[in-house]
């Protein structure tokens, strides 16, 4: 995975062009034409407008204040709050300049210490346990890069043990981890015929809980499996295409609120094998900088020009969008043949969600398309589960490529893409992820049906509606809590993807250590996965969890944070109630 840079951004808000002079005079491709539609409207009202005043740890309603020096990082601040219907609440406090010069210190001591060691295994004083060319190959292409390396030897191989733990169990709320044990400072392990028993999983991506061994998901994935079998051994356009795919991607469609849908077998080449069959040559792609990997390398893959814009930061984005319209292609000047925005609804290491009436509002005015990858979204966010666009209220249809996979909410596996018909089948013939791939298992197709009629209510019970309910509290009072005992949280306060803050790099492998000793799985996360001096831990909500298992885990926490000094806010507590967007209503009202 690349590095991520986190840069704050100038604040400055200046006003939109009330008409476009340049327009795009589109070379319409095939597969643009077929993204190409009339613009749609919200599907609810807009609300008044209001003034843009507002300072970082902000809400849509809060009233102008004077002028303050910002202590958070300001690179969210909300351009035009008018087209938002409720409250968006994120938070991003900027890193202590104390912590900053340690964390720098740590990675600076760190770095001297590998290229010391590197030295001496260099001369033998050391014995070399990483991959090195022979003698023999010396005057050859390298295979292994010693510069590239040098994280994985000196760093990684440190803190591996908190990776790459296997389970032997259902990762629902508790979860069971094998114990390992190493001899050779983590390039190798041996399993210890130990089991860690009910071990709190706080960092699987099982928002509502489906990921479960019980249940009527999985006495439905029984019987299918016991109808179709385990495997289709086939792709789509051969002997592969089953009934239940035919059921299952009529059910996605009418749960995302759009024409058509087709679903793959793997969420990472659902983005990886798709933007190619949607751009190419001649075209221009603007991608967040936080955005996946998969669509990292779709975009790579398309031969498209990529041009990166802040994360979340609509001028930015739009300084993009004018430049590529007044300017055009690179030396030749011609109009881009199409123009593609690239984005996610939750971004999976920093919490935060996308500002999607923001974004389309812009690629309305400037004639460009959506990509929007629900991955993370799907499921978590919405009244009614049906991910950012129903968090926002906006219309399905002004949305050109809806993505998504089944891998989190749904405890499944693969991914779709939902839109117009047309564009529907233009990907079916067109995307290798759709031609060459062989079809979804149906236990897996089965389990997604099951969880999506679940949570539209179509099952004949309230599960999924409860499930949204509970996730939404849980989400809320975990981050709420956390804030609360002094750690830096980062995202939006919707978010079940909970970042916290730890900065130093001995304290990545700490953190995790001192969690599993208190029974506790999470995840840590380091660099070139975020910026070199905000490593953090990671936690994903669940509605599977209860009260007194983030009880439980909040202790925990507070516990290993006394201990490593891991809280940094420099923010006093503030008791507010929370806002989750199931209490939305409510808040309103009052």
């Amino acid at each position: 995975m690349t590095s991520r840079p986190h840069t704050s951004e100038d604040t400055s808000v200046f006003q939109l062009p009330g008409a476009l002079c340049y327009r795009l005079n589109m070379t319409e491709s095939s597969s643009n034409k077929l993204l190409n539609g009339d613009a749609c409207q919200r599907s609810s009202k807009d609300k008044k407008s209001g003034k843009n005043g507002f300072v970082k740890n902000h809400c849509l309603f809060q009233q102008p204040q004077k002028y303050r020096r910002p202590r958070e990082k300001n690179h969210n601040v909300v351009r035009n709050p008018s087209l938002y219907n409720k409250p968006f609440v994120e938070s991003y406090e900027e890193t202590p300049l104390l912590v900053a010069v340690l964390t720098y210190m740590g990675y600076g001591i760190l770095t001297i210490f590998g290229y010391l060691r590197d030295f001496m295994r260099h001369w033998n004083i050391e014995k070399c346990s990483v991959a090195r060319e022979r003698d023999e190959q010396k005057d050859f292409v390298p295979l292994y890069q010693d510069f590239e390396n040098f994280y994985t030897r000196n760093l990684y191989t440190r803190i591996r043990d908190n990776w790459n733990r296997p389970l032997c169990g259902v990762p629902g709320s508790k979860m069971d981890i094998v114990e390992q044990v190493s001899h050779d400072y983590n390039r190798t392990f041996q399993n210890t015929g130990k089991i860690m028993r009910d071990v709190i999983n706080m960092g699987s991506y099982n928002y509502l809980g489906f990921a479960e061994n019980v249940g009527h998901c999985a006495d439905a994935a029984i019987q299918v499996t016991e109808k179709y079998g385990s495997g289709v051994c086939g792709t789509r356009c051969e002997m592969g295409n089953l009934d239940i795919h035919q059921e299952m991607e009529e059910l996605v469609a009418r749960f995302l609120g759009v024409e058509s849908a087709l679903t793959f077998g793997m969420g990472f080449a659902t983005n990886s094998m798709n933007i190619p069959a949607l751009a190419g040559k001649g075209c221009l792609i603007l991608s967040d900088e936080l955005n996946h990997a998969s669509l990292v390398l779709g975009a790579r893959l398309s031969g498209s020009t990529i041009r990166v814009f802040k994360h979340n930061n609509m001028v930015s984005l739009e300084k993009l969008l004018r430049d590529a319209i007044v300017h055009g292609q690179p030396r030749t000047h011609r109009p881009w043949k199409k123009l593609l925005i690239v984005v996610e609804g939750i971004y999976s290491m920093e919490g935060s969600i996308v500002r999607l009436p923001e974004v389309i509002a812009l690629k309305k005015r400037y004639k460009a398309f959506l990509y929007l990858d629900e991955a993370h979204s799907i499921g978590a966010l919405g009244p009614n589960g049906k991910g950012v666009v129903d968090y926002f209220g906006l219309d399905p249809k002004d949305v050109d490529i809806m993505m998504g996979t089944f891998t989190k909410s749904f405890g499944a596996a693969g991914g779709y893409i939902g839109g117009k018909r047309e564009l529907i089948q233009y990907l079916r013939c067109h995307s290798h992820s759709a031609v060459y791939a062989t079809s979804m298992p149906p236990p897996v197709a089965q389990q997604i049906i099951t969880s999506m009629t679940t949570i539209m209510g179509e099952d004949g019970t309230s599960l999924g509606a409860d499930r949204l309910r509970q996730l939404s509290e849980n989400t809320t009072y975990f981050r709420r809590k956390l804030r609360e005992m002094g750690f830096i949280i980062y995202g939006n306060d919707d978010s079940p993807v909970v970042p916290m803050m730890l900065y130093m790099p001995a304290k990545i492998g700490a953190f995790g250590r001192e969690m599993l000793k208190r029974n506790i799985g999470s995840v840590v996360v380091g660099f070139p996965a975020t910026p070199i001096i905000e490593s953090r831990a990671r936690f994903c909500v669940s509605a599977a969890h209860t009260r007194e298992t983030l009880d439980e885990a909040l202790k925990a926490i507070g516990e290993v944070g006394d201990l490593l000094q891991l809280k940094y806010s420099r923010h006093q507590p503030t008791v507010t109630p929370g806002l989750g967007w199931m209490s939305e209503e409510s808040y309103l009202q009052d």
